[in-house]
């Protein structure tokens, strides 16, 4: 009988995920904007104010890149670093006017690439394929926690 830890996915999942990442920079190049700062650009057009470590935590990334997301970000105009007014060693990070121009043409650039990945997929397997990778998702997730660690 088949097992389900028989079929291999994870180099598919790998695959997709850096394809995606792959046409998502080549479609936004002119903006100069990679997908890991337009992420954070998103969050924050509609968070501003997040400190560093609470955009980290949204991004499921660790501090020390989001980081270095944010430095690039700053240097290119697009983020900026402002105090915070209740504690002087934090900063708040906000968007500036030159990213929010961008932000409804890189959403387009998002919505047509997934419109082009799923191209004869529909929206009924697609939400349960979703669903089956939010699943593994939380199992890889638990076994970092200690949850479901096997002997």
């Amino acid at each position: 009988m088949a097992k389900t830890e028989d079929l291999s996915f994870g180099y598919l999942l790998s695959d997709v995920t850096l394809l995606f990442r792959k046409h998502f920079d080549r479609r936004a190049v002119k903006f100069g904007l990679t997908r890991a700062q337009w992420r954070a650009t998103k969050v924050l057009y509609h968070r501003e104010g997040l400190r560093q470590t609470e955009l980290a935590e949204f991004l499921e990334m660790e501090p020390i890149a989001v980081g270095r997301v944010i430095d690039r970000l700053q240097a290119a105009g697009f983020v900026e670093r402002r105090p915070d007014p209740k504690d002087r060693r934090a900063w708040r990070l906000y968007v500036t006017e030159q990213a929010r121009v961008i932000v409804g043409d890189m959403e387009l650039i998002a919505r047509e690439l997934r419109k082009d990945a799923t191209r004869g997929i529909d929206h009924d397997e697609l939400q349960q394929a979703l669903a089956v990778i939010g699943r593994i998702k939380d199992n890889l997730l638990a076994l970092e926690q200690g949850d479901g660690d096997t002997p």
